[in-house]
């Protein structure tokens, strides 16, 4: 397998970021680290290991980047709203930095695939929906998608409000957006085993937001066994690539 560590000067941030590429080409999907975590997390997990098929076959070219999180929504000693700011200057590094990079790096002009695990969920899938010019499939996996999570009730803040899914989906009325959603590839998943109460309770406010627009998505309850970990994840990841290249959506 082809694999590329890269790091560039984002002027967003004011400072190196650095991530990883793996495969040679096919439908970029960009990965989110869970809470914390580094651009390296995914192969540490053996993430990477899970979609080697879809890699190798040059139907997905994965892209694994850093977060800031321990600076944003993780950092309580700052305000909601200089956390939201500061989320999305990291917003900004993404979509006006690590993409144009992705699109030339990888000479795909198409939507991207956004995904994570945990954290990691809420970012594709606040991303994904932020961005539909950029995304056209997420798959968030035991996410969290009501901002109120990490800030209370502090959504007032247009900057945060705007990473509060559940929120900004309910008052949404602009048909490009809407109608982006119903034609994009949306899989939101959780296990309904230890450590997914949180998740669970989320995915069921963004299934009923999702349904009240009337768009299409698959929101996949797995069993009470299946725990928030990796070990869960990594049977998650594939069997989901999977169904999309059956439906031929990883082009």
């Amino acid at each position: 397998m082809q694999i590329d560590y890269h790091s560039f000067y984002s002027s967003r941030l004011g400072r190196e970021m650095e991530f990883k590429s793996y495969g040679y080409g096919g439908k970029p999907m960009i990965v989110f680290p869970s809470s914390g975590g580094r651009f390296y997390e995914y192969e540490d997990f053996k993430m990477i290991e899970a979609c080697k098929p879809f890699i190798e076959s040059g139907k997905i070219r994965v892209y694994t980047v850093d977060s800031i999180d321990n600076e944003t929504w993780l950092n309580k000693q700052r305000s909601a709203s200089d956390r939201a700011k500061h989320h999305n200057a990291y917003d900004a590094y993404i979509t006006e930095e690590l993409v144009p990079f992705v699109r030339h790096h990888n000479n795909y002009n198409g939507g991207m695939i956004a995904t994570g695990c945990s954290m990691g969920g809420f970012h594709s899938a606040n991303f994904y929906f932020r961005h539909p010019d950029i995304f056209d499939t997420v798959i968030a996996l035991s996410g969290i998608y009501d901002a109120r999570f990490f800030v209370g009730e502090n959504l007032d803040d247009f900057d945060v409000y705007i990473n509060s899914p559940v929120d900004y989906l309910a008052q949404l009325s602009d048909d490009y957006y809407l109608n982006s959603y119903r034609n994009g590839n949306i899989i939101i998943c959780t296990g309904q085993g230890a450590w997914e109460k949180e998740a669970v309770r989320d995915t069921g406010l963004l299934e009923n937001v999702l349904k009240s627009k009337n768009i299409p998505a698959w929101v996949d309850y797995w069993g009470e066994d299946v725990n928030h970990d990796w070990d869960w994840w990594r049977i998650q990841m594939p069997y989901f690539l999977s169904k999309l290249l059956e439906k031929d959506k990883l082009r």
